[in-house]
């Protein structure tokens, strides 16, 4: 893979999937590469998330997928235009790996696995002489070091406290979800130290409290609730509205659905101290027919029996009806045909952010070059995690994070060849 020779030492400071990328573009261009790793193992939490179906990146067209970077899109696009969902399809086929697009967009690997794909990537970068530390967590800069030796890191391995100096690094540390695969932000700090601002770190694609009583939480935790719709105003007042899946829990909700709204939702905590969103546990009927359903006589039915003989409310959905409303909005059929429609649901708090599929905040791209280079420390790179972006799941957190270790690999290569001329 390497084009030429290159006496440039290069640290890649965490195994994941942005910091093998990082890896990958340094030594295709001949530097020597270092990866740092505080696990026995590198890309724990890729395999992890994983277990449940690889879901590498998503089919929509570009303009839409730049789109889910929020905030962050002017600063997420150039990198992914420069590695597209198609290149990364391309690039896993050159690793030998088919992919498929599934039924909802995503685009998974033919074996629906991580670890095959992990093992023949792993296997072509130590043939490309990428050289792997594990259980070497950095700890910070030598204390030796001037605060211009930006590039004099500490290690804490096995065999003791190591200084090791290198031509550049490129720190791919992850957030603060799942610390226990690694992700531990331990890094904020040290970055702190040289004066690198941080965004604070919170949780995304994350579920939220609901201080359910102890009847729901006991008789319907893990349960799905599908249909439903949310609609959510957010702390601009635009509306959201999506359709698709929760998860009720014995704290609250999570799911496909809230995590796609998490952003939103969080931020309306943060503004408000809670927030109130709507659940239409029937978005395949029109309000109207719902009123004309639930109003209907139903004789000596009970009115569960009439929902569920109606319009197939039951189970989970008739729960949560009783969690909110109160016996006597129960009772009055035309209240609760609306309440079906629009049932509100207050939302306290963001669970916490280890349990968080991903995390937003982080070292700000106003902090860094167009290369991901830490300005005010020259030869310090930056990606994924690390950086305060946030995506919905789908592909679009795997893409960025490929995306921005190439793009810190390929400013690395550039920054140490510019050294050594």
């Amino acid at each position: 893979m390497s084009s030429s020779f290159h006496s440039a030492r290069v640290a890649v400071i965490g195994g994941g999937p942005a910091g093998l990328m990082a890896a990958e573009a340094l030594a295709q261009q001949g530097v020597q590469v270092d990866v740092h790793d505080a696990m026995p193992s590198v890309g724990r939490k890729f395999l992890m998330a994983g277990k449940g179906g690889m879901n590498i990146t998503h089919s929509e067209p570009l303009e839409p997928f730049l789109g889910r970077y929020g905030a962050r899109r002017e600063q997420i696009a150039p990198l992914v235009r420069a590695f597209d969902p198609d290149a990364l399809r391309a690039w896993l086929h050159e690793l030998g790996v088919e992919t498929f697009v599934g039924s909802s967009g995503r685009v998974f690997p033919a074996d629906m696995k991580a670890a095959p794909m992990l093992r023949a990537w792993l296997h072509r970068l130590r043939e490309a002489g990428v050289r792997f530390h594990m259980r070497h967590k950095w700890c910070g800069w030598d204390a030796e070091a001037s605060d211009d030796a930006t590039h004099m890191l500490r290690f804490a391995t096995p065999d003791g406290e190591q200084a090791v100096t290198f031509d550049a690094v490129v720190f791919a540390l992850g957030g603060a979800s799942w610390p226990r695969l690694g992700s531990d932000a331990a890094w904020v700090p040290l970055m702190a130290s040289r004066d690198v601002p941080v965004t604070p770190l919170l949780p995304a694609n994350c579920g939220f409290d609901a201080d359910w009583s102890p009847y729901l939480r006991e008789r319907f935790a893990g349960q799905p609730v599908k249909p439903v719709a949310i609609t959510l105003t957010d702390v601009d007042n635009k509306v959201h509205h999506r359709q698709g899946e929760i998860l009720l829990t014995e704290t609250g909700l999570e799911g496909s659905l809230i995590y796609a709204l998490s952003s939103q939702i969080r931020e309306r905590i943060l503004a408000d101290g809670d927030v109130t969103i709507m659940l239409d546990l029937a978005p395949g009927l029109a309000l109207e027919r719902v009123v004309a359903e639930v109003t209907r006589p139903r004789g000596s039915r009970s009115m569960s029996s009439h929902l569920h003989g109606r319009i197939g409310i039951g189970g989970v959905k008739l729960a949560l009806l009783h969690e909110i409303l109160s016996k006597e909005a129960f009772a009055d059929a035309n209240g609760l045909a609306h309440a079906i429609k629009a049932l509100p649901v207050r939302l306290t708090r963001a669970r916490p952010i280890a349990e968080a599929i991903s995390t937003a905040g982080g070292i700000p791209f106003e902090a860094l070059n167009e290369h991901l280079m830490i300005e005010r420390l020259p030869g310090v790179f930056c990606a994924g995690e690390m950086l305060d972006w946030e995506a919905p799941t789908g592909g679009y957190l795997l893409t960025a994070c490929f995306a921005s270790g190439l793009a810190a690999g390929r400013g690395a290569a550039a920054y140490v060849d510019r050294a050594s001329t």
